[in-house]
């Protein structure tokens, strides 16, 4: 990168660093109690919440690792993946579960996802449970955040990778810290829209860096297979479903149907206005995944037209360094593209930590620490107090992880904690969520079992991984990889929740009844929201 790139991107960084901070600072008056700092106090509009969960959900990790990994293994096929998560993670998770959590967790005064738990179940140790999950898989997934950023910053600066990391969580702690939630959403809605303009930006540039969509797309069908069942026929990164569909298959399905269990995504919906805004907010969240997510992987699937600057003279079926073939597609563009794309990947990565550090740090303080110390006259300032201090400690925990895993290539197991942490948490909580906003027969039992089964699958894969044990059979087929079991963790909970259910203890009738009446209450629409019957509507 020439010295007026450096410059540029110096210049961005500046200007961007200084507005998350003026944000932090000015919604202070936002976050004057536990209920609006956590939440906002449940009156975020449409915009704010449809990009806070886009943020929170797009990271780093997806535009520099899966959008690289994915799409290098099934070229443009990879699209299916951000058109999955767009209809599947965003716009059938709020259809289904927008309106309903929003009902229900405000009816039964839940702030978190194990006080959720806890009160539609009518069971602490649920709640002890689900924060002692949150917590232990959470920090990996949080460390996670930070891959990918050495490797862009070294395109622009000489910086070690380290100095990245703390500058990251530093200035992410400083808006979180002063302004909870609201600072977070406005500054998710700011970084989202970086992130929009720079992944159209990056799609044209690669385009026409390589003759254009056409040519880009002649060119990637003349490459030939490297995979068993197709190798060395030309086309399969540009077919319809690639070369591994049922790969792909289940790639789709982690990546989309698990935000419907992980805590910082749902948590979302607790905050969201009203009726009009949870309409407005699933179009423009799905929209916005749609670009965000679609973009990303659609232009991972050009990754094979760099092979020469990736692999050299090597074999690329070889090939594992997936987190530098974004880096090296972005290596030869223009400076301005490079500047706009570091601030896209720090945008994404800060809003997602953002959100998970909140919800990590309202989870252990709401659920595990306030309801365990002795009444005090000021309940508000010191259950704030303890939530400011724990973002501190998740922050500093997270990126001591992800500067560890990096200066000590030898620990394995912090990379490979990372691999299996969104399907533990996505396979202990999706079925128990679900059913609880659905179902009356779901049992106290049948989500404890979930819990249990989600977390055990996630367990052996690790010890599997650690081990480098490779079970034949079915078993094997589950235990691929963390993609694999995350996926049949998820749709196990699915199965194990209802049949658990039949055979154990119910909550008491009008127990129940009266968490569900929430849905039962009357409103007054306008003939525009809702037809009327009978003789007024002749």
């Amino acid at each position: 990168m020439q010295t007026p790139g450096i410059i540029l991107t110096a210049v961005l960084l500046f200007c961007f660093f200084g507005l998350m901070v003026a944000v932090g600072l000015f919604c202070r008056k936002h976050a004057t109690d536990v209920n609006s700092f956590v939440l906002g106090g449940r009156s975020v509009g449409p915009w704010l919440t449809a990009f806070a969960f886009g943020t929170s959900y797009f990271s780093a990790v997806i535009f520099v690792g899966y959008a690289g990994q994915f799409g290098w293994n099934f070229g443009l096929a990879s699209t299916w993946i951000g058109l999955g998560n767009a209809f599947i993670g965003s716009l059938l998770a709020w259809v289904l579960l927008g309106r309903r959590t929003r009902l229900m967790t405000q009816h039964i005064g839940s702030k978190t996802m194990p006080d959720f738990f806890s009160k539609r179940f009518d069971s602490e140790k649920l709640k002890i449970a689900a924060s002692f999950i949150v917590f232990v898989f959470l920090i990996p997934y949080t460390a996670s955040l930070y891959n990918g950023l050495s490797s862009l910053f070294n395109i622009a600066f000489s910086v070690p990778y380290w100095v990245c990391i703390i500058a990251m969580a530093i200035l992410t702690g400083v808006y979180v810290i002063f302004g909870g939630y609201m600072a977070t959403a406005v500054n998710d809605f700011i970084q989202g829209i970086i992130m929009l303009g720079g992944i159209i930006a990056v799609i044209a540039a690669v385009l026409l860096s390589n003759g254009g969509l056409n040519e880009a797309i002649r060119q990637l069908s003349q490459i030939e297979s490297t995979y068993p069942d197709t190798v060395g026929t030309q086309g399969a990164f540009t077919s319809f479903f690639g070369a591994q569909p049922l790969y792909l298959l289940f790639v789709i399905l982690l990546t989309s149907l698990g935000t419907w269990g992980l805590p910082q995504m749902v948590g979302k919906f607790y905050s969201i206005k009203n009726e009009d805004a949870i309409r407005k907010g699933t179009i423009i969240s799905t929209v916005f995944a749609i670009i965000v997510a679609g973009g990303c992987y659609f232009i991972g699937g050009f990754g094979r037209l760099y092979t020469d600057k990736l692999v050299g003279d090597g074999d690329p079926s070889a090939f594992k360094n997936f987190d530098s073939i974004i880096p090296t597609m972005l290596s030869t563009l223009p400076d301005i593209i490079i500047a706009i794309v570091i601030i896209l990947v720090l945008a994404a990565s800060m809003s997602t930590l953002s959100s998970l550090v909140l919800t990590s740090a309202s989870t252990l303080t709401l659920d595990v620490i306030v309801p365990r110390l002795k009444p005090a006259k000021d309940e508000q300032k010191r259950s704030l107090l303890i939530l400011r201090v724990f973002i501190v400690f998740f922050i500093v925990v997270s990126a001591a992880i992800a500067i560890i895993k990096d200066s000590f290539p030898g620990f394995t197991f912090i990379a490979q904690m990372m691999g299996v942490s969104w399907g533990a948490l996505a396979g202990a909580f999706l079925a128990p969520f679900l059913y609880g906003l659905y179902s009356k027969k779901t049992t106290t039992v049948a989500v404890a079992s979930s819990f249990v089964f989600g977390v055990a699958i996630e367990i052996i894969q690790l010890i599997l991984m650690i081990s480098g044990t490779k079970p034949n059979g079915f078993i094997g087929f589950v235990f691929t990889n963390s993609l694999y079991s995350g996926v049949f963790a998820m749709v196990g909970g699915l199965i194990i929740v209802p049949i658990v259910s039949m055979f154990t203890h119910r909550q008491s009738e009008e127990k129940v009844d009266s968490i569900f009446s929430c849905y039962d209450k009357k409103v007054v629409v306008s003939a525009t929201d809702a037809l009327s019957g009978g003789e007024d509507a002749e």
